[in-house]
């Protein structure tokens, strides 16, 4: 069954290993690549997350006294699941995400890389263990929480759940995820090759839904950590609304991540990595390029940036934005950046796809001249669109990058090593690069950005994830009647 061109089922809930109905509010989830209705999924409501909150509650006890390497054997076959069904599960990510083929494959592809991660958690997590006197014995243990949630964007529906749920599940905990009403069918797929590859009922469960799920979530006693990726805006809402319940919360926001351009820096790579970057998943990831800055005379790079952008076409390799809506907004910050003086270069607006002229669609955009107050500079675009700053002096472009209110990632392109390490120090950004537009870090490494790019304490994924998602014991033992002649108590 080719999924590109087939109507999908109305989308249910997944509760204790089934799909259920849910009554209530639903909304239609569109196909954006040619505007036309793919399925419905439900807008549920409390007694929902109820349900799946017991459901996980009453999976835990059993789950979490398995042991970790017992654990980790589910997301052995759940990876190999992944790789059987490559070809499904990637036209399934174009089908509701609008993605390029290749894009949407990554995605898959990254999913085995966390997963494997995931595998090796019992070579990384050890107890540690000492001697603190003459017959005693300290030791730490990480345990899960109990009950966790997890809400995930539009933009990555497979990679982004999987970011959260193979670590949290492998520590032990259950989980209820809530997709981006959006997206929804990649979510339900992974709950299918969950149970295939052996998790036990109840331990993995979905609710779908609107604001309306996303705030019970934080409000609900029996949720004890939550994690959140999508806008800062919401980010922020989620972050202080989860807290104030007392609940652990990791809420990742928006970014606007500069690339700074040096004279001496290779145009070849320089201008291949930053149109990539910028277009990638038509801009719609928060490690896109969206903001350049060029330092000294670069005409010669910015030229070939223009050139590798023009092989990227909408419907070959560029894929759709999101909605309507989204294609709007991205092109009113093209015009209001062209009316305020900036000058753009490679057009991508009004774009269509024959045969697909429903489809929601920004071809890649460069636009110089902008100045660093316009909102085209400051704001997340979320698009595939460059909008280049100039300056001939390195502290001003370092000082352009670190007015951002975001953090997530910021390159330099240069090839002298002395000038990388000094744009590296001084930027604002929890992940940064050389000669790299996405400067996204590869597991185990976690990936995490700063300042209004993140709220709360760690990282989402790799090892920083860890602690997270457990809290840990320390035991202290005494045998030795003697002890007592060194030891506090």
């Amino acid at each position: 069954m080719n999924v590109l061109t087939t109507s999908q089922a109305p989308i249910k809930n997944y509760i204790k290993g089934n799909f259920r109905e849910a009554n209530g509010r639903s909304m239609e989830v569109l196909n954006p690549s040619d505007g036309t209705v793919i399925t419905t999924v439900p807008l549920s409501g409390k007694a929902a997350l109820d349900e799946a909150v017991e459901a996980a509650q009453e999976a835990f006890p059993g789950w979490s006294r398995m042991t970790l390497k017992e654990r980790t054997q589910v997301f052995y076959k759940f990876r190999s699941l992944l790789e059987k069904n490559m070809h499904e599960l990637t036209e399934l990510v174009c089908l509701e995400n609008g993605k390029a083929y290749g894009e949407a494959k990554a995605e898959i592809l990254k999913g085995m890389e966390l997963s494997e991660v995931a595998c090796a958690l019992p070579t990384i997590l050890n107890d540690e263990i000492q001697e603190v006197s003459k017959g005693v014995e300290c030791r730490t243990s990480h345990l899960p929480l109990g009950v966790v949630a997890s809400i995930s964007p539009f933009n990555f529906p497979f990679m982004v759940p999987l970011w959260t749920i193979p670590n949290a599940l492998a520590l032990g905990n259950c989980m209820i995820l809530k997709p981006s009403e959006l997206v929804p069918l990649s979510a339900q797929r992974i709950a299918e090759l969950l149970k295939e590859a052996g998790l036990p009922d109840g331990v993995f469960n979905i609710v779908n839904g609107d604001k309306e799920i996303v705030e019970a979530i934080c409000d609900h006693p029996g949720i004890k950590a939550v994690s959140f990726v999508g806008s800062t805006r919401v980010a922020k809402i989620v972050y202080r609304r989860a807290s104030s319940n007392l609940k652990r919360c990791i809420a990742l926001g928006g970014a606007k991540n500069h690339l700074i351009v040096l004279e001496d820096a290779n145009p070849a790579i320089s201008s291949a990595n930053i149109a990539a970057s910028m277009s990638g998943c038509a801009g719609q990831r928060c490690m896109a390029a969206s903001a350049m800055v060029a330092v000294g005379n670069v005409d010669h790079i910015i030229e070939q940036i223009c050139e590798e952008s023009r092989k990227i076409v909408p419907g070959e390799n560029l894929g759709s934005v999101i909605s309507k809506a989204a294609k709007e907004r991205i092109e009113r910050y093209i015009n209001e950046a062209e009316a305020a003086g900036a000058k753009v270069l490679v057009d991508g607006r009004n774009a269509t796809v024959a045969g697909k002229e429903g489809g929601f669609y920004v071809g890649p955009t460069v636009i110089d001249h902008v100045t660093p107050d316009m909102a085209i500079a400051k704001e997340e675009v979320f698009g595939p669109v460059l909008a280049i700053m100039r300056t001939s002096d390195i502290d001003e472009a370092i000082r352009i990058e670190n007015s951002s209110n975001y953090g997530n990632a910021a390159s330099v392109f240069t090839e002298n090593g002395g000038l990388a390490d000094y744009v590296m120090e001084r930027v604002s950004a929890g992940m940064v690069g050389v000669n790299i537009g996405v400067p996204v870090p590869r597991e185990p490494f976690s990936f995490g950005g700063w300042n209004e790019s993140r709220f709360g304490v760690g990282d989402i994924t790799g090892k920083s994830s860890i602690a997270f998602w457990t809290k840990v014991k320390k035991r202290t033992t005494k045998w030795d009647p003697e002890a007592w002649k060194d030891w506090a108590s």
